[in-house]
């Protein structure tokens, strides 16, 4: 035993020994592909322990500054991922992977372009899908599409990159963006900030929960706009389901735990409230029954739901949801506890899952971005989705709208909007910009950019559960086509499935469809 530790502590220490001899010896092959002296060291010891600096990533890592402070803190290098030369393709940084960044990288021609995409998250979000994952119609893998397999140039091409960062400043006069890595909580070093030098600049970072400034929203209730807030909605749901059948729980303790409240009636409320309905009737009466009498829905908006329907189908839509348990409630809310909310009317309504889907407003960044903004606080682009008074910057998605003297109004932030720019600028970069060549840095100034973006809504759809859904075609009040029921549903699941972006996801949403039709939905609580 002595022995066996001894021989152990030798291999730790001679292990650390030759790593550290292996990153400080100068006649190791790392350092021979390294470039001197000017560039960022990889590790720096400091007194108060090690430091590993994520600044040999790449070999155009430059030292920005030397200046450090003896706080941890402030211990930081920042790489440049330096400006094109002559010679070198023109380089395209994109903010984001949502609707119009992954429509846009989809189609740019990297034969032309650089691509350098920087986002916090490395997937696109099938937001349609996203309230099935909630109840286990759909896994989640499902409705995640790896930027990776969006523009497959990020992962093969030698000068096109995903960093998965947040950008926290732009520099228009420098042309050049500022990021920090994502941060975890777990990991022993500090967040890693570089910059990026672009010559055009696109702006898709998406857009935040609107609170309205309710008090506790965001300290107790779920958004329903990212994969981890499904997760996170669906480990609460069922453990609150496990735990109400605990001995020694009370009656008004159970009827308070199994209370899942929705508040906005949009199409993403009425489409989770529906789902839940649905897994409450066909799984929770038949694999909870000692509490399935306790299991409610309330569903609270300010005015009518789904106001953007037709007036038909808004009614049919009421109906059903009560139909099958779905309790509506007009209201406002004014103030948001741990356990229960409090109405503009002083009504108390305790809850268990609490979900917030008010819609969506411009994020902190979006916010402190010195470029004119649009009414309601979203950056402001012309008729070609430029950002005026600044160069080779554009914005599109949920992120941006019209300025006002475009005579335009501002566009809802719906999917098929963001998809449809994302089409868009990708003719003008691939068709217009580049036979121009005007792809390189302040060279797009006289190019001729064509015709304006133009958007034509196609049409609305929702599901409400139980195998129905909405269509709404209708392009005026006395134009197109509006249905509800079974045959809308098989529109709606039609629709969005030639939607998904991938075939193996496509796969992975049909495979889940026809599992849950014959099993029934996965109430497995993972984490």
């Amino acid at each position: 035993m002595a022995l066996a530790r001894i021989s152990r502590n030798w291999k730790q220490s001679s292990g650390t020994y030759a790593i550290n001899r292996y990153i400080t010896n100068k006649d190791a092959p790392f350092y021979n592909n390294v470039e001197p002296v000017t560039q960022v060291d990889h590790m720096k010891f400091e007194s108060w322990g090690t430091q590993a600096i994520q600044g040999y990533r790449f070999g155009h890592a430059e030292r920005v500054t030397e200046d450090y402070s003896d706080t941890k803190t402030d211990k930081f290098r920042y790489g440049n991922l330096e400006a094109t030369k002559a010679g070198d393709k023109p380089r395209v940084v994109v903010l984001g992977t949502g609707w119009a960044a992954c429509r846009f990288l989809k189609g740019i021609d990297t034969s032309i372009y650089d691509i350098v995409c920087i986002s916090p998250r490395n997937h696109m979000v099938f937001t349609p899908l996203l309230a099935s994952t909630c109840v286990g119609t759909l896994e989640f893998r499902s409705v995640a599409e790896p930027i990776g397999r969006v523009q497959s140039a990020l992962a093969k091409d030698p000068n096109s990159y995903f960093y998965l960062a947040s950008c926290t400043a732009v520099d228009t006069d420098k042309h050049e963006v500022y990021c920090e890595t994502v941060s975890d909580n777990e990991l022993l070093y500090e967040p890693y900030r570089f910059k990026v030098a672009y010559d055009k600049l696109v702006i898709a970072s998406g857009s935040e929960p609107l609170t309205f400034g309710v008090k506790g929203v965001k300290e107790h209730a779920y958004f329903l706009r990212e994969v981890s807030h499904a997760q996170e909605i669906r480990k609460k749901l069922l453990l609150n389901l496990m735990l109400s059948e605990t001995p020694g729980i009370s009656e008004e303790e159970k009827e308070q735990m199994l209370h899942c409240v929705v508040i906005g009636g949009g199409p993403t409320g009425v489409e989770f409230s529906g789902e839940l309905s649905d897994f409450i009737v066909r799984d929770v009466y038949q694999r909870y029954q000692h509490v399935k009498n306790y299991v409610c829905v309330t569903l609270i908006e300010a005015n009518e739901i789904l106001s953007s329907f037709d007036a038909g189908l808004r009614q049919y839509a009421t109906k059903h949801l009560t139909k099958y348990g779905v309790r509506l409630v007009r209201g406002v809310v004014k103030e948001v506890h741990s356990k229960k909310l409090i109405l503009n009317d002083g009504s108390v309504v305790p809850y268990g899952l609490l979900v917030w889907s008010t819609g969506v407003g411009p994020s902190e960044f979006i916010k402190q971005l010195k470029l004119p903004k649009s009414p309601g606080g979203r950056i402001g682009v012309d008729e070609w989705l430029r950002v005026p008074s600044v160069e080779d910057v554009f914005a599109l998605g949920d992120c941006a709208g019209f300025l006002e003297h475009t005579g335009r109004p501002v566009l809802p932030a719906l999917a098929q909007v963001a998809e449809r720019q994302g089409k868009y600028l990708v003719e003008l970069f691939n068709k217009k910009i580049a036979k121009q060549n005007a792809g390189k840095a302040c060279s797009a100034n006289d190019a001729s950019l064509g015709d304006p973006f133009v958007y034509k809504h196609l049409g609305s759809m929702a599901s409400v559960g139980r195998y129905k859904a909405l269509v709404d075609l209708t392009q005026s009040k006395n134009k197109g086509v509006s249905m509800a029921g079974f045959v809308s549903w098989l529109i709606w699941r039609s629709a969005y499935l030639t939607r998904v972006l991938s075939w193996r996801n496509r796969l992975y949403v049909m495979i889940n469809w026809a599992t849950t039709l014959v099993f029934g939905r996965d109430n497995t609580r993972i984490g």
